[in-house]
């Protein structure tokens, strides 16, 4: 699991080739896999493969989601607020385990954050996903991880990058030596 976060980067710009079903077969799975608070899964997804939707997907806020429009797939994580008070954390928690998956299939994938964001009309980017998926008004929109096959490599993050400064033993005052 180390080795799969040690090379994972956010990729923004994918190969114009799709994922294949046995791919996107197990990604789906991982996702259903995920943990959640009291095992009741309030989470929901949405694969989104339409070219038109993920052009869409891309204007769902003004900056940060434009990659989308060039992801062969979009997966919306998304869930019903009435089922869990914690539903953001169980949505986060599925989001990188399937950016996780995702990783370990060879595929590169980003995460666009849309709670508490806005689209470029001024409207919440989430009541603009919900009118476009046809999603209930309950649901809440935790983000979209765009995935595919990467069209570009970044290197991994050293050891030496990370920031050990913010590790603290027993208490906040106490720094981890390393």
């Amino acid at each position: 699991m180390l080795s799969l976060l040690q090379k994972r980067r956010s990729i923004r710009m994918f190969q114009d080739q799709p994922v294949e079903t046995e791919k996107f077969d197990i990604l789906i799975e991982a996702l259903l896999r995920s943990p959640s608070s009291r095992g009741l899964n309030p989470w929901e997804f949405v694969a989104v493969t339409d070219p038109q939707l993920l052009e869409e997907l891309s204007q769902a806020k003004a900056h940060g989601a434009a990659f989308l429009a060039g992801a062969p797939l979009a997966i919306v994580i998304c869930a019903d607020t009435t089922r869990s008070d914690v539903w953001v954390e169980d949505c986060s928690i599925a989001a990188i385990i399937l950016q996780l998956t995702a990783e370990s299939l060879g595929l590169g994938s980003c995460w666009a954050q849309i709670r508490n964001r806005t689209h470029s009309d001024g409207r919440s980017s989430e009541a603009c996903l919900r009118e476009a998926l046809a999603l209930p008004d309950h649901f809440g929109i935790d983000s979209i991880i765009g995935i595919g096959y990467p069209a570009e490599e970044k290197p991994a993050h050293s050891r030496e990058e990370l920031q050990y400064e913010k590790i603290h033993l027993n208490r906040f005052v106490q720094k981890l030596s390393t």
